[in-house]
């Protein structure tokens, strides 16, 4: 991986100063993570500051569309935090922390009453209830919605919050490196770019939450938005932070796949919630040999693999994927029910799914892996250093439950938020090795050295069909390998990118800078993937087809000596109480 060397006369010539923006908490990103994140620390005391590389508003939340997952009752009201608990440990095939799923299962009903509170319109019951659909592999109808808008819903209320309360944000403004007090290795500081300038910021801060989503990009075929580019996991590791389950990618069972120009674009779950139907070419309802009990509601990583088998079978569509079927539940229930996905397909694709079959297949929509953190406090192994959701890791395990990413982003979000604050009334004032700043800006330059190099687009465009063709759904020796040298390969290359010359709304600089964060969570997510030689959740090996009790362990991703190195932790076991709630 490429390491910021000398200062070179290539970037003598640039504009290296910077400004400074002080605060207390610099949250990193603005979804529902950084958005909750900021509104707590505001709350707490703490001066907080949201920076975020797209607009505000604009979060990669908006995907999650089917719903909020928090055990309400108010369908089945034999639901309950426990049962969530156990569906959650479950389905994360026993890798998840306990401690995390039960904070989780408890507080995501409070954080669903609190969004109500600040405004979220939730779609009703008949009693005036909250409604709640099922999802795949949830014992209880258990997600809260608004339609299949639920995650737009959420970013414009925790929004209207953050503006009520006027704490300050700054948007297009892409962070690069985070830095450690030079005394007692704190995080205490970051350098950023202003996208509508160029010039470079650094921000001073006492306590730093990253809340920058997941790293779905490096895939060909994904769900995620341009920005999911890794960022904050790259920030994370180079700060000396952990790591961990980044094997763990989830395939989302149902992403758009005609048009070629829409493939990937996510295809609710909530269709199959409605009643949506899984059939092959031949007409098969193909669920009922994978899973005859649950069927389309299956966990996410069974549906997608069945999906997978039956296109490998020679059962797909012309087109490559399946058919996803909901016109049986009538064109009333569904402009009801599903307004986005019928206005999507309308759209793209020509297709009215009140009539009309959807063409289907998985598409990459969710990391489980991410900065490992404190369940109580969301705190990295680097102090002063926290992280909520997408980015960070231990809830969700080898596989995440529909609709636990929007409850996830609700907790956590306010638990990072509220320690942040409290770190920062009591750590010392931010300081940097400003040798570490020079060398930093040195990188970031480093791509408008003169001469001829590498399209970083290109490369980009490299690293996500290497990643769909040697890390997919199902993975082996052999590919990975062939996979991890595609990395080492194009980390040479990326050595000579250029970007083209300016400052002002540079993408072609963004996407060089984003290319050696792509990589390096490729090169974690190939070596976990090496390192785990069993199939378990999200992560299915041809050559190790069988879960493996020994494997029971988590795959920590380190910096050692300047290398990428991994190390086993037993995942812990919960206590005897919570274990007896576990319902396999």
């Amino acid at each position: 991986m490429w390491q910021p060397g000398e200062r070179g006369p290539e970037t003598e010539t640039l504009d290296r100063t910077y400004s400074a923006k002080p605060c207390d908490v610099l949250i990193v990103g603005a979804g529902g993570a950084g958005l909750r994140a900021a509104i707590e620390a505001y709350d707490k005391g703490a001066a907080a500051l949201v920076v975020c590389k797209s607009l505000l508003g604009k979060a990669h939340t908006v995907m999650a569309e089917g719903g909020i997952a928090a055990a309400l009752g108010d369908v089945d009201p034999q639901d309950s935090w426990e049962v969530h608990f156990s569906d959650t440990i479950v389905e994360g095939q026993r890798l998840s922390n306990w401690r995390m799923a039960e904070i989780f299962a408890k507080e995501a009903i409070e954080r669903v009453y609190e969004l109500e509170r600040y405004g979220a319109l939730f779609d009703r019951t008949k009693e005036g209830k909250i409604s709640q659909r099922p999802f795949g592999a949830h014992t209880y109808r258990r997600l809260c919605h608004i339609g299949d808008r639920t995650g737009l819903e959420l970013i414009r209320t925790l929004q209207d919050q953050v503006i009520k309360r006027g704490i300050p944000f700054m948007d297009e403004v892409a962070l690069t490196r985070i830095f450690r007090h030079p005394g007692h290795g704190r995080a205490s500081g970051a350098l950023g770019i202003d996208i509508r300038t160029g010039k470079l910021v650094l921000f001073r801060a006492k306590a730093i939450v990253l809340a920058t989503g997941g790293c779905g990009r490096v895939y060909q075929v994904t769900s995620n938005s341009y920005e999911s580019t890794g960022d904050g996991i790259a920030m994370a590791y180079r700060a000396g932070a952990e790591l961990m389950d980044m094997e763990m990618i989830q395939f989302h069972p149902t992403g758009m796949i005609y048009p070629p120009g829409v493939r990937g674009i996510l295809v609710t779950e909530a269709v199959r919630g409605e009643g949506g139907i899984l059939t092959n070419a031949q007409g098969e309802r193909f669920m009922t040999k994978y899973d005859p009990k649950r069927m389309e509601l299956s966990a996410r990583d069974v549906v997608a693999r069945s999906i997978y088998s039956e296109i490998v079978a020679g059962r797909g569509t012309k087109n490559g994927g399946v058919y996803l079927d909901v016109s049986h539940r009538g064109e009333e229930y569904i402009k009801n029910k599903l307004p986005s996905m019928y206005d999507q397909f309308m759209e793209f694709a020509g297709i009215d799914i009140t009539r009309e079959k959807m063409e289907v297949a998985p598409t990459v929509h969710y990391q489980m892996g991410g900065v490992r953190v404190d369940p109580e406090t969301c705190e990295s192994s680097v102090q002063g250093l926290f992280a909520a959701g997408e980015v960070a890791c231990g809830l969700h395990g080898g596989n995440r439950l529909g609709g636990n990413s929007l409850s996830d982003i609700m907790v956590f979000g306010r638990r990072a938020g509220a320690a942040a604050a409290a770190a920062a009334t009591t750590a010392p004032q931010p300081k940097v090795d400003e040798k570490e700043v020079e060398a930093e800006i040195d990188r970031v330059l480093s791509p408008f050295a003169p001469g001829s190099g590498e399209n970083p687009l290109q490369l980009k465009e490299q690293i996500a069909r290497n990643m769909w063709e040697h890390v997919g759904i199902v993975r082996e020796e052999e590919s990975l390998q062939a996979g991890l040298e595609e990395v080492g390969r194009m980390s040479e290359a990326a050595r000579e990118m250029r970007a083209r010359p300016g400052r002002t709304y540079n993408q072609s600089w963004l996407d060089a800078l984003q290319v050696w964060d792509m990589l390096l969570g490729c090169e974690a997510i190939i070596r976990s993937a090496l390192e785990r030689k069993e199939s378990r959740g999200a992560h299915t090996r041809s050559d190790y087809p069988a879960k493996d009790p020994k494997w029971l362990v988590n795959i920590v991703t380190v910096m050692k000596d300047g290398a990428m190195a991994h190390f086993l932790t037993p995942v812990p076991r919960p206590p005897p109480e919570l274990e007896a709630l576990i319902k396999e």
